[in-house]
């Protein structure tokens, strides 16, 4: 019985060996990551070049609220060297759409809500893998209640909006999703 029990023990032992020298393996090589990237070792910068207004509509400082939004969440997110230019990956592009427009009518033939929808198009050059690049457009919307103007609203919304926005850009350069 003490053979039995002193297997199972030494079984387990190894079980845990074997898997922190896999996962010391696969993070050593930049195969893995828990942060959700996918990026390959060789990539150690990104620049992010100021994105332009090139919709009608919203507030004049949009362009620089999505930039640091960006920046930040590379930041917090890897360890990438942020560059003004020539990083390993580069981000560009425009605030494509910004768009208020009535939603979910009611029996009187109104609408019970309004819709924010905010389109950023994004070109993505991977400087070590050009396979990776695109040129995309990534869109997101909040709905606020009818009885309520876009003014009281557009701060919340327009962050929520650029919370998915960036998220989604950040899993399409450096997740690879």
């Amino acid at each position: 019985m003490h053979n039995l029990k002193c297997n199972t023990n030494c079984s387990r032992f190894l079980y845990c060996i074997l898997f922190i020298m896999n996962w010391a393996f696969l993070t050593s090589c930049g195969i893995y990551s828990f942060s959700g990237t996918t990026l390959s070792a060789d990539i150690k910068s990104v620049s992010i070049t100021n994105f332009t207004m090139g919709a009608s509509g919203g507030p004049s400082n949009l362009p620089l609220k999505f930039n640091e939004s960006l920046k930040e969440y590379y930041q917090r997110n890897t360890t990438l060297k942020l560059l003004p230019s020539n990083g390993d990956m580069q981000l560009e592009g425009s605030i494509s759409g910004y768009e208020v427009t009535a939603v979910a009518p009611t029996s009187q033939d109104q609408a019970a809500f309004n819709r924010l929808t905010i389109t950023v198009q994004v070109r993505f050059t991977n400087n070590k893998d050009e396979t990776k690049n695109f040129d995309q457009g990534f869109s997101f919307f909040k709905d606020f209640p009818q009885s309520q103007n876009l003014s009281q609203n557009e701060t919340r919304l327009i962050e929520d909006i650029f919370t998915q926005i960036v998220q989604d850009i950040f899993n399409k350069s450096a997740g690879d999703w």
